[in-house]
Order: C-alpha cells, then structure tokens, then sequence
C-alpha cells in the first residue's frame, strides 16, 4: 500500500519550502507531489494540514547505554524517546559496557536496532581500545561493521600524539573525529561551573579553560594533519570564538552544541538538583549569549542533545558525587524551536542544524526526493505543553526541564515510509 502525506507545509532547506503532497511507496519516497495531484484510492493518507514536513532530524550525540548499563536506558527505550522527540536517526556513543571499540560491539547495536524497526541508529566506535587513550582501536573493522564515526566521548583522548595517529587515519577513511574537549586536571573533582554561583554553594568549579585549552589544542592539531574534527557539546565563549577564528582560516572544523546550553545557566541551578548536573556544566549567561551568537553566525554548525540517562541510583546524591549527564532526546525540538520563536534563528536554519548539517557530518542523504527513504518528521510549531518528565518514553528521568512550558513539538515520526511515534490519530 502506498501512503501520502497530505496538505503539509514542506520544508527541505535549499530545495523545497511550500505546500505540498509526498507520496511514499515501499518506504521510499516515490514523488513530491502538488495536492491537487490525484492518487490511488487505497492510498494510506495521513493529514499535514497545519504541520511542518521536514528531512528527518538526526542527533549525533546520543548514549543509548545498551550493552552494559540497561537499568538507565536500552536501545529498544532510547529510540522510542528519540521517535518521540522526532528523531529518524541517532548516532549513539560508544561508552558502552563493554565499550563499543570492536565490530562485535558496533554489529550488536545495529542488529538490536535493526529488529526494533523504529529510529535508525549509527553508531559511534572508540578512537582508543576501552576509551583508555593508549591505543588506537579497531577502527577500520568498526567501520566495515557500520560506525560513522569515532570518539572517546565522555572521556578526553589525552595523548595528543595518539590524538594526530586517530585524525591522519580516519581521516584516509573518510570518518569523522568527534572530540570531547575537557583537561582533566583543571575540571578534575569540579562539578559546576567555576565562577560566581558556584563560590556561592561551595561546590567545585570546572573553568571554561577546561574546554578550549583542548579545542585550542585539537584545531591545531586538524590543521598539522589537514584532517577534519568535529567537537561535541561546546559549551564556552573562548572555545566558540576559537573555532570562529579557525573556521575563518579555512580549518576543517565543526561543531556542536546542546540545547541546555542556549537555554540554562548556571544561575539556574535550583539549590543542589543533581538533574542540572552535567559535563560539560551549565555556564554563565555571557557563555550562554556566545552559544546563542555562534548559532546565530553558524559558527556552531549543528544542535545535539547529548541524551545521557541515569537512574535515581546516580542522581540522587550529593551534587559533587551525582553522575553527569541530562535526558535530551524528547525536549531538543521544542527547546531549540525558541530559538526560532525568539528570532534568533529562521525555522529553515533550525532544519539544518538538527537535520541537514547532522546528515551531511556521517555522510547521509537525508534530502526529500523520489528514491530516499521516507524519513520525516512532521512538526505542530503552535502546540503548547508543560515538559512532564514523567510521560518520558526514556527509561531515566533525569531531566532539568520538569515543568518547562515549552511551544512546538514532532507530533509524527516516520522512518522508511512507517510510522514509528504519532502524537495523535491521523
């Protein structure tokens, strides 16, 4: 049976914006359409009609916590989140139990995936055997296996030397090198931003040199090599400005950031909630502003949640003994659509950070045209709603958007022509 998404508003920046019909046909899209185009009487019709039609949005920086640590989240509940929040695709982080360093790991999580039938995901491998920083992993069997990346994301490769080996040789491989940017002995035993607010809870702070001594020191390292990196969740104005200035200079850089960070500072911080915990930490509202500005500009190229689940058994704890890490997967969209709503951005420069330029980063032909997998997301830019973490599809809870009333969310999620979360009967 063929289905046809009707009287949508289509947005695929660059390429289609208007009202128009996709007809999809074996999980492909067979044609965009006008919607005074007739079609088959027994075609499956699911009604657009206020609605958004945009590529499937992708997010590249995801934990999905399967193999290992299944009491947080698994792979079957993190795609259910990811559909929820209009996510086609995830690339998922290889800090795993065991780590995702080996073909083994990577063919595990693509088959689990591949068995739900819902969000595709790509994952992420190691760059280092164990994300220890020694030795390279197996790289070139990963990605036989389907890795679109490599990363020790949630740990920083320190050896800058073993850091130049994994960029010249990913780089003959044609796969990206995302970068978690952090030295350890300035952030070693901080958990919030260092500044004002935190002398104040006596907490110990991580400073924003933490992050863009390492970027300083990797985009030094891309243009010694001449080999591309992408750094996760930036978070300073130091590190933004320093990837302005590189990008100005022709260096292969791109980078991301997470809606916390345009959204939340560390003067939001409500008494000692563990759910405002996470690496890198909320930063000042100067940082935040250069966040927002580098988004604006596009020095910051695209928006991922960086969705690290956890239980009650991490977060319920002192603040400087809680674990790291905020659920993302169901509240980036609606976060990030009040960049728009505040004029920061145009919605069209939204779909391309959270799904053009994601694509594009692990080589993905997202675009909306006859022969593609109908990957789409269907979005209500005017349906209002308070963020009720307890209605997550996500294993965790571990949210500090609680109560948030937020404007804009994916009501439908299609990937490869079906419908894997619909927000209400079409």
């Amino acid at each position: 049976m063929q289905m046809l998404i009707k009287n949508g508003q289509v947005l695929d920046p660059g390429k289609i914006d208007g009202k128009k019909d996709i007809l999809i046909k074996d999980g492909r899209i067979e044609a965009v359409i006008d919607p005074a185009e007739t079609v088959p009487a027994d075609t499956r019709v699911i009604d657009a009609s206020g609605r958004v039609v945009v590529p499937g949005l992708i997010d590249i920086h995801v934990h999905l916590r399967e193999p290992g640590h299944e009491y947080k989240e698994t792979i079957e509940t993190g795609l259910k989140a990811a559909a929820r929040g209009g996510f086609t695709a995830v690339c998922s982080m290889p800090n795993t139990q065991p780590v995702n360093d080996n073909s083994q790991i990577t063919r595990f999580i693509i088959n689990r995936a591949t068995e739900l039938g819902g969000t595709k995901v790509y994952p992420a491998g190691a760059i280092s055997s164990g994300s220890l920083g020694k030795n390279l992993a197996e790289i070139f069997d990963m990605k036989a296996a389907g890795i679109v990346a490599v990363t020790d994301d949630g740990r920083p490769l320190e050896n800058a030397n073993l850091m130049r080996r994994a960029l010249e040789y990913c780089n003959g491989l044609d796969l990206p090198v995302f970068v978690h940017a952090e030295e350890l002995s300035l952030a070693a035993g901080g958990a919030m931003n260092e500044g004002t607010f935190s002398t104040l809870s006596g907490i110990k702070g991580i400073p924003n040199a933490a992050e863009s001594i390492m970027v300083l020191r990797d985009i030094a390292l891309s243009e010694l090599t001449h080999a591309p990196v992408h750094f996760c969740h930036i978070s300073t104005a130091e590190s933004i400005e320093a990837i302005r200035q590189a990008k100005k200079r022709g260096t292969k850089v791109t980078c991301e950031t997470a809606p916390h960070y345009f959204t939340l500072t560390d003067g939001d911080i409500k008494g000692y909630d563990t759910n405002f915990k996470m690496n890198p930490p909320l930063r000042s509202a100067a940082d935040k502003q250069a966040v927002i500005d580098g988004l604006i500009d596009g020095t910051v190229d695209l928006i991922a949640s960086d969705h690290a689940p956890h239980s009650i058994v991490e977060k319920d704890l002192e603040f400087d003994r809680a674990a790291f890490g905020i659920l993302g997967l169901e509240t980036s969209l609606s976060l990030s659509l009040k960049l728009v709503q505040e004029g920061h951005l145009s919605l069209e420069d939204l779909v391309v950070k959270m799904s053009k330029n994601p694509a594009d980063l692990i080589h993905i032909d997202n675009d909306i045209k006859p022969g593609n997998p109908a990957d789409l997301t269907l979005i209500d830019l005017e349906d209002e709603y308070t963020v009720d973490p307890e209605t997550f599809l996500s294993k965790s809870r571990n949210t500090p958007f609680g109560g948030f009333k937020v404007k804009g969310r994916a009501v439908t999620t299609l990937v490869n022509g079906r419908v894997v979360y619909q927000d209400e009967p079409a």
